[in-house]
């Protein structure tokens, strides 16, 4: 089937988060295109992990789509590209647990992410990290804008 034949728009989304320290403060920021619209989003947790900040990015993203859409998403998380295409299945068969049968880690966000992600049609690509895919570094300028930011404010309210 051909772009043009697809009957839901395609949208473009390249995304990343990370904390500094990990954990630490952290932030995420996801970039939407459709046709010739972008669309920035981003934002800042006080106490997080790198994890954390990458699932919240893509959550952000699916859940500012107002219909379905086929998506591209872009991420240099192999952590969230292969729990979304390779070890989702297998934890919700096994009620939200692990190969080592405990508790998946992060569970309340990846089930948010497989709500936000349901009505889409999905292509989870994976991005070397600063390697000069220049989507990938202006998302990752921006979680670390936002990171910055939000530990700037932190630190002006603690005073």
């Amino acid at each position: 089937m051909t772009e043009a034949d697809h009957p839901h728009a395609t949208v473009e989304i390249w995304t990343d988060g990370g904390a500094r320290p990990n954990p630490g403060p952290g932030g995420w920021a996801a970039i939407l295109r459709f046709k010739t619209a972008e669309r920035e989003l981003s934002g800042y947790e006080p106490e997080t992990t790198n994890n954390r900040m990458e699932l919240t990015a893509a959550i952000m993203a699916l859940e500012a789509l107002k219909r379905p859409c086929r998506v591209i998403l872009h991420t240099d998380s192999e952590y969230l590209r292969n729990g979304m295409e390779r070890w989702v299945k297998g934890w919700v068969r096994n009620n939200w647990r692990n190969s080592a049968k405990e508790p998946v880690a992060n569970m309340a966000l990846w089930q948010r992410l497989l709500a936000a992600a349901k009505p889409h049609e999905i292509e989870w690509r994976w991005v070397r990290g600063h390697a000069g895919d220049a989507m990938n570094e202006r998302a990752d300028r921006l979680a670390t804008a936002a990171r910055e930011r939000g530990a700037q404010l932190s630190s002006s309210e603690s005073q």
